[in-house]
């Protein structure tokens, strides 16, 4: 039998599967308050300058003359970041988005050559290291460095265990699992924002916030390897071993269970990928779907992290404010679940509308007043943009993981994972940009999400659609392609007489 057939002998998301992915998805909360730490712990108040001789020419003469008008603690009125020194907030914010970046490059190719859990475990442990050194940081320049090193493990295994929550269970739950996820991550925002109410010295806030990924790491110890890895990688014995550990668990035990033996398929096709990501450009069709997947991905991150670090700078409490920026996401996740199972509009469809969507709300956002209603108002809609750039966003996800074969799908997310990085490490700054006009921010949201809309509709359909194993089996499912044409096609072919 193939894996899709075993994983309906051994429970598609049978009671062990439940926890497993329970696990993992939880462990997205921890994920989230690294990801939003900056927003609370860099928070800038109001402050004085005392001029009675003259303006402070230095930094150290500016600390004696400042006076903060709010009891806030955090890194900015411990290290005093104003003025010439402002723009490290941001810095910090965009570092660990860099981290993001390299860990989404590193560790996506690594664990399609190691495995998934080696890498998943060994990221969460020294993300918990790096998260306990940016508490206990002597200086800025130890806090940007930590928050480099967190951003690169937060990357990696953000990437890992979305992936896992998916190759644990039957494809037709994939859909459920990666929002599960992505509501995770919601949550973690809002109870962040709930956390940082109750505790406001920074460097507290810091400890316990990280302090939740010493929990979760202890209870993801006991997971078991990917069986679809294992499969993928032609080790059909342990996926086998794993496939049977699951179905005990599940309370079916299976005495003996048979995978196809198709070893010599799968060394042949990891022999080709030593390049591994190479293989996204070589490919006819991986190229022209990672083209459109990377700008995607970078302006679903554009939007959503811009928006989101935003909300200290909107009016109110900012604890509320980022409480609300996690909430809003809440309702995107059914909208999600009921649009991209349906056939009249699938997963392409419903990706690109919510983009769309979410670009129109930025645009109407620039011309509301400042003084505005509450219902219409420059927040109202830059929560409804929230809302749908957050369903876009975990559209892309499940999405991508479907487009791309096993035995590259890591890689494949690692490389749109990379663009989408590249957005988080703008979007600190982008609420800056109110210096030039006050409707800037919303502008670049707006054009963003509204050309990734577009593009998104030249992607194929994956909605009932079997998920493709390797390589060979991309190149010979018929599945739509992206501009699909005479040439590409012609390309395709010579390809496979290529690679034969």
């Amino acid at each position: 039998m193939d894996l899709e057939e075993a994983l309906k002998v051994v429970g598609e998301f049978g009671p062990y599967q439940k926890r497993a992915v329970a696990v993992l998805v939880l462990t997205q909360v921890y994920m989230a308050c690294q990801s939003m730490l900056i927003v609370l712990v860099g928070s800038t108040p109001e402050y004085h300058i005392e001029q009675r001789d003259g303006v402070p020419s230095s930094q150290q003469e500016l600390h004696r003359h400042v006076t903060f008008k709010e009891d806030i603690d955090s890194i900015v009125t411990e290290w005093f970041l104003i003025k010439q020194e402002a723009y490290k907030v941001s810095l910090a914010g965009s570092l660990f988005f860099a981290g993001l970046l390299i860990g989404n490059v590193v560790f996506g190719p690594l664990s399609d050559r190691i495995g998934r859990r080696p890498v998943y475990l060994t990221g969460l442990f020294f993300e918990v290291v790096f998260g306990y050194v940016t508490a206990f940081a002597p200086s800025y320049e130890v806090f940007a460095a930590s928050r480099l090193l967190v951003g690169l493990m937060n990357g990696g295994i953000g990437l890992v265990c979305f992936v896992l929550t998916q190759e644990y269970v039957g494809k037709s739950y994939w859909a459920m699992t990666g929002t599960l996820t992505s509501i995770s991550f919601a949550v973690g925002i809002a109870l962040f924002g709930a956390l940082g109410y109750f505790i406001r010295p920074w460097r507290s806030l810091a400890v316990v916030a990280n302090s939740s990924g010493v929990l979760f790491f202890l209870m993801s110890v006991t997971l078991p390897e990917s069986p679809r890895w294992l499969y993928s990688q032609g080790q059909t014995e342990r996926a086998e071993e794993v496939l049977c550990y699951i179905a005990a668990r599940n309370g079916e035990p299976v005495k003996h269970l048979a995978l196809k033996r198709v070893g010599a398929a799968k060394d042949r096709n990891r022999g080709r990928r030593g390049a591994g990501v190479l293989q996204l450009v070589i490919h006819p069709v991986l190229r022209l779907r990672t083209m459109v997947l990377m700008y995607v991905w970078y302006a679903c991150s554009l939007v959503y992290y811009g928006l989101t670090l935003g909300a200290a700078e909107t009016s109110g409490s900012r604890y509320v404010n980022v409480a609300m920026y996690g909430l809003v996401e809440l309702p995107a996740y059914p909208l999600c679940m009921y649009f991209i199972n349906k056939h009249w509009a699938g997963r392409r469809k419903s990706m690109a509308s919510f983009l769309c969507l979410a670009g129109s709300a930025c645009f109407c956002s620039m011309f509301m007043p400042e003084n505005a209603g509450t219902l219409l108002s420059v927040t109202s809609f830059a929560l409804l943009g929230k809302l749908m750039v957050s369903a876009a966003f975990n559209i892309a996800y499940v999405y991508t993981s479907e487009l791309y074969p096993t035995v590259i799908r890591n890689a494949g997310l690692g490389v749109c994972s990379m663009s989408c990085r590249v957005g988080g490490i703008l979007a600190p700054f982008v609420p800056s940009m109110r210096a030039l006009h006050t409707s800037m921010p919303f502008t670049v949201f707006c054009l963003s999400g509204l050309s990734a809309g577009c593009l998104g509709l030249l992607l194929p359909e994956t909605l009932n659609g079997p998920a493709a194993e390797t390589l060979e089996e991309l190149s010979s499912s018929g599945q739509n392609r992206v501009l699909e044409s005479k040439a590409s096609l012609y390309e395709d072919d010579k390809w496979k007489s290529n690679h034969k």
